[in-house]
Order: C-alpha cells, then sequence, then structure tokens
C-alpha cells in the first residue's frame, strides 16, 4: 500500500481537465446534454487547425468537451468515422507541460504534435495511445 501513497502524492499536481466526445453534430448533441442532463454551454468556437468546432459544458472541477468535425478529413472526422459517435479523448491539466514533454519524448513516447494553443488558448499536446494504454490523451498546461 506505500506505493498507492506515493502515486497519490505524485498525481495531486495534475487533474482531469475534459473528456472530449465526438459527435456527428453539436446542436443535435446538445439536445441531450442540454435538454436532458441540464448543462450550460460554456463556450462555442472553432479550431480551425484541428479542422473541429468545440462547446464546452462546464462540470464542477472539469468540462466535457464535444467535437464536430469541419471536413471529413480531420482526425474527428476520420475517427467518426472508424469508430463512431463516442469518448475522444481524455485531458489532463499539468502544472508544467514543457517538463511533461520533455519526460515523455526521454521515454521514447510518441507525441502527436508539438505544444501549441488549442480551444479556449489553452497550450496542449496529444499523446498518442500507443503511448498511453491505448487512450488518445491531451496534456493541458495548468
Amino acid at each position: 500500500m506505500s506505493g498507492c501513497n506515493n502515486t497519490e502524492k505524485s498525481n495531486t499536481e495534475s487533474a482531469i481537465d475534459h473528456l472530449g466526445i465526438a459527435v456527428r453534430s453539436i446542436d443535435q448533441a446538445l439536445g441531450f446534454y442540454q435538454g436532458q442532463l441540464g448543462l450550460a454551454v460554456g463556450a462555442r468556437e472553432t479550431v480551425p487547425h484541428e479542422k473541429v468546432h468545440v462547446a464546452m459544458l462546464p462540470l464542477e472541477g472539469s468540462r466535457i468537451e464535444l467535437l464536430e468535425p469541419t471536413e471529413a478529413d480531420s482526425p474527428v472526422g476520420k475517427f467518426l468515422d472508424k469508430r463512431g459517435e463516442g469518448l475522444h479523448h481524455v485531458a489532463l491539466k499539468v502544472p508544467d507541460l514543457e517538463a511533461a514533454v520533455e519526460r515523455l519524448r526521454a521515454s521514447g513516447a510518441r507525441l502527436l504534435n508539438e505544444p501549441r494553443a488549442g480551444a479556449g488558448g489553452h497550450l496542449y499536446v496529444f499523446v498518442h495511445p500507443v503511448s498511453a494504454g491505448g487512450v488518445l490523451l491531451e496534456l493541458i498546461q495548468a
């Protein structure tokens, strides 16, 4: 059990920032998230370099990010064609993105992009599922 304490301590500076959900239509998805669950949209925007429309739904301490492709050949568009709607990625907020990227590179992890600004102006990097236990992982500078 002593190993659990070390893990808990090392993770206290990181937190789940949001869950990214790929949808074919944000407006249709909002029928469920707003209409059935009562969640409000905190922000909507388009991220041109990711070819995606985004709607952020704030939760206590986290968010749900709805992702709608602007083009069929976008990463989210390809995801939808291959897997359909559903969980696209998990985003973790980290205290030092630059240090996290350095550690990942040193360990041989596969990064999908260089750190850059995304939705809401947040600095982020994606870690390929092959390096993150089968999950597309987004790391965001806290």
